[in-house]
């Protein structure tokens, strides 16, 4: 059952009308659904995104032009409706608007969009991994993950992220979920190695599921960390996707051994020809005890994601996000429930998906009590951690403030089989965040300084 008042579904009515509208002729009214959304937006929630979307389709010509007619050339029409529904209306203007409202009657972080795992359990052993150590035992049953759904809509959270372990073992309660919560949206990161036919069909029935594809590069760079034959299964997961006219896209994680590979143009440009409509990339983090320290990014190949994304967003058909470097669009680190969270398969409830350590169990507490607990609290009061937005997290780029936290609220190692000390872990990126600082600093400056030289 939905949970959207009677106002939200009047409004939510107009908004379909609207994308039943655009249907008729995408290429005459993609930039009129513009000015309809801004109706809506009344309280300015959506407005400078608004403003820069409008820019980017005054050219048909554009690369994001490209890629948006995509969406009705590749996608099949009844998905492309439901995501479209339940991700502009739902989760972005109706569900941010509830997501104020708590946040300040209740003086708390509300996430736009809760990550958790159903299960530990991985058909893959990929090198460096932290949920190798989590043992694949480790479950979070139908009953509980629907009630962090329930609990989430109630606060506006209509976007749902899995991870795990590979959320694809629990295939069939991911479809249930996506069947009772028709009015939310749902990603899984996934190694695709489970994708097949009777699963793509169910994609195509319930409208609402997304996967994110993880790969490392192209087949050397993948089956190097998620073993032989990997990168063919990731293909012809892709293939059934692309035929069945189903939305997905890569998640990537550069490391030291690859960086030049998923930054490179032929990459990009494979990955779109594939079908890719979106990449999320993330750097190599420390995190476990199998934690492989050598393949954390260096500073110059950071520096080196940092300009090949902004480079491609500026001509490729592909929707990126950096999760490290594109800080300065969202003042910083997004975690700790400012923009989402993480519950690991034991219930866990996490600041972040690199971030082991917590002081609330959703076993124990509600989310709302996880969002006002001390650890939460203590993200809230410290974002940013750094006045550098291109120096975000508090353990890869500023390694001294996640432990301070940790040890003032007394989270504990979340890692069932391998606890691992805040200290320890942060040591590990110490050295990191020293080459890295000179680096952002020198961005930063180019970033926030206009021709003249003088601040913007």
């Amino acid at each position: 059952m939905s949970s959207k008042t009677i106002v939200e579904n009047l409004q939510s009515f107009g908004l379909k009308r609207v994308l039943d509208y655009l249907d008729n002729d995408p290429d005459k009214n993609i930039p009129r659904i513009l000015d309809w959304v801004e109706k809506f937006d009344k309280e300015g929630i959506v407005k400078g995104q608004l403003n820069l979307i409008k820019n980017v389709f005054t050219e048909q010509d554009s690369n994001w032009y490209k890629l948006a007619k995509s969406l009705w050339t590749d996608i099949d029409d009844d998905v492309r409706k439901t995501i479209f529904e339940n991700f502009i209306i739902n989760a972005t203007i109706l569900g941010i608007k509830k997501q104020e409202k708590v946040k300040a009657e209740k003086n708390c972080n509300v996430p736009w969009a809760i990550l958790f795992d159903p299960t530990s359990a991985c058909n893959l052993h990929c090198k460096g991994c932290w949920s190798a150590d989590y043992g694949k035992s480790m479950n979070m049953d139908l009953d509980t993950l629907d009630s962090i759904i329930q609990q989430g809509k109630k606060m506006g959270t209509y976007m749902y992220l899995y991870s795990g372990g590979e959320p694809l073992v629990r295939k069939n309660d991911i479809i249930k979920l996506c069947e009772k919560h028709n009015d939310c949206a749902f990603l899984a990161f996934t190694n695709a190695t489970l994708i097949d036919e009777a699963f793509a069909d169910e994609m195509l029935r319930v409208r609402n599921f997304v996967p994110a594809i993880s790969v490392e590069g192209f087949e050397e760079e993948t089956d190097y960390r998620r073993g032989d034959g990997t990168y063919a299964s990731i293909v012809k997961a892709m293939s059934l996707l692309k035929k069945k006219k189903l939305p997905f896209g890569i998640s990537c994680c550069y490391t030291s051994k690859n960086a030049e590979i998923i930054g490179s143009e032929e990459y990009f440009d494979d990955m779109i020809a594939k079908g890719a409509k979106f990449a999320w990339f993330f750097t190599y983090m420390p995190v476990g005890v199998d934690a492989v320290p050598e393949l954390m990014a260096t500073a110059k190949q950071r520096e080196f994601m940092y300009h090949q994304i902004r480079k491609f967003r500026q001509v490729k058909p592909l929707f990126t996000m950096d999760f490290w470097n594109d800080g300065e669009y969202v003042n910083g680190c997004i975690a700790g429930g400012r923009c989402y969270l993480h519950i690991n398969a034991n219930g866990d409830i996490e600041p972040c998906a690199f971030i082991h350590y917590s002081d609330s169990n959703i076993h124990e507490k509600t989310l709302l009590e996880a969002y006002q607990s001390p650890m939460f609290m203590q993200y809230r009061e410290n974002q940013p951690f750094n006045n550098n937005h291109l120096r975000p997290c508090p353990l890869l780029d500023n390694p001294d403030r996640l432990p301070k936290m940790v040890d003032k609220t007394e989270a504990v190692s979340t890692d069932m089989k391998h606890p691992e000390d805040v200290h320890n872990l942060s040591k590990k990126c110490v050295t990191a965040a020293e080459n890295w600082s000179s680096v952002a600093d020198r961005l930063w400056t180019e970033t926030t300084t206009d021709t003249s030289g003088k601040a913007v």
